[in-house]
This record gives C-alpha cells, structure tokens and sequence, in this order.
C-alpha cells in the first residue's frame, strides 16, 4: 500500500522470553536460599552466644587498664576446674563479697606457691612472671606480701590495678589465706564489649609453668553473625536491583521504524 508508513518493535530477548520482575527465577529461588541460611547463621550465632556467655558490669577499677570501672565484658561460662593460670575469671566468695560477683586474674592455682616481688615482679614457684598488661610504669611490688602456698583446690587471685585492688592480699589473714575455691568460679572474661576493647591479651608471662586457657568460640559467633547479616541483607536486596535493572533496560529500548512501502 503506496505511501503507507508502518512501525513495527524488533522482537525482544532473542526469542529467549522476557526478563521476569525482580530478576530471573533462578536468580530468586538463590536469592531466597541466602536469605535463609544467613538467618540461620545470625539467630544461631546469638542464641550459642547467648548460651556460652554471660556479660557483666564491673563496677570497679580494681582491674584497670584491662578492665576499667563501667566496662560491659562477655564472660564464658565455664566449670571451676577449667580455669588457668592468667585468666580472668568471675567469681563470688562470701568472705569477700556478699551476694556480688567478683572479677579478678588468676595468678597461682592449687599446689603452687607465690609471692611478691622479686626485682619488682610477681614470683610464681621461682619464676618471676611478666604482666605486661599491668598499668604502664606500675610494679608488682606495689603489693608486697610474703610468700603463700595455694592449697589444692583453690585459687590466689589479683587485680591489675595492684595498689587499689582488694583482692586476695586484702584477705590474707583469713583462714583460706586469701584463696578462693574453685567451685566459686562461674565464668572466665574473654573480651571487653562496651566500650569496644576486644578480647583480652593472652597472659604469656604465665606460659612456663604450664598451658594457658585456650580462647571460646567468639570469634566463630563473630563470624557467624556477621555472614548471616551479609547474606540476609545481600539476598534481600536482589530482587529490588533486578527490578531496577530491567526498568532500567526497557527504557534503553527503542521501536524499530520500518520504511516506507
């Protein structure tokens, strides 16, 4: 038909089918497969923390600079007999404490003998022990006290903060000469949440006379919940960059005009 202009749109996709919105179905069902196992990561990952661990308050500065007065600090919970030398551990006595927990470090456990100072550093059967995480420029000196043999069972605990602790020098008079049982142990602190310090130094000082505590699985909770909020939040956002993406492409299409006839 002479003079008759006609336009006519090129066929779309190849003969392939049109793209779907929010993406292909493929690309859905993964997106959907992401969304739940990063649920599954990040719930899990709290609800073991929340088995594993406990947090407190310390109200004090008997441990600073490790610990400071206010600091919210995550403790494993963990079984009196598990507890190493250099840990610090929750604990609550009533000969020193009523009815509060107490957060000190271990510094001599059942059999050992300890004193202080010898060239301004804590001596654990004979062996002079670095506590690099005491505050900068301090002794162990500052707490002078003759020498104490830990019976079996029992715990000699420390605070950092040396010359205002009242740990067990403040308490060596009594009939357990300043130790703590075991059994009184509840938790052991693996890290300083708020303000954030992250977990504590390992006390390496302590390493010659025997194996330290090996650290819990926090770093593996980390791990979980932070891939299970990268997932949830990867897979969620799929379907909404898809859908933009193919406006996005039908607005780059333009009818094809076919000559005259």
């Amino acid at each position: 038909m002479g003079g008759e202009s006609m336009t006519r749109t090129a066929p779309q996709g190849g003969g392939t089918g049109t793209a779907q919105a929010g993406g292909s179905r493929l690309g859905q069902r993964l997106s959907g497969l992401a969304m739940a196992l990063g649920l599954v990561l990040f719930l899990g990952g709290f609800a073991w923390g929340a088995l594993v661990y406990r947090p407190y308050t310390v109200p004090t500065s008997s441990m600073t600079p490790t610990i400071d007065a206010g600091d919210r600090v995550l403790a494993q919970r963990v079984d009196g007999d598990e507890v190493r030398r250099g840990d610090v551990v929750v604990f609550e006595d009533k000969t020193w404490v009523s009815n509060a927990k107490v957060v000190k470090r271990v510094v001599a456990v059942g059999g050992d003998t300890v004193s202080c100072c010898t060239n301004g550093k804590l001596t654990v059967n004979g062996k002079q022990i670095d506590e690099p995480y005491l505050p900068e420029g301090s002794l162990a000196e500052i707490k002078n006290f003759g020498t104490v043999t830990v019976p079996e069972g029992r715990l000699f605990l420390l605070g950092d903060e040396r010359q205002g602790s009242l740990d067990s020098t403040a308490h060596l008079t009594d009939a357990a000469r300043g130790t703590v049982s075991r059994s009184a142990v509840s938790a052991r602190v693996e890290a300083v949440v708020w303000p954030w310090k992250g977990t504590l130094k390992r006390p390496t000082g302590f390493e010659t006379l025997g194996a330290l505590s090996q650290p819990g699985p926090l770093r593996t909770i980390e791990v979980m919940a932070l891939a299970g909020a990268v997932l949830v939040l990867g897979g969620g956002a799929y379907g909404p960059l898809a859908s933009r993406l193919n406006r996005s492409r039908a607005r780059t299409a333009h009818p094809e005009t076919a000559g005259a006839r």
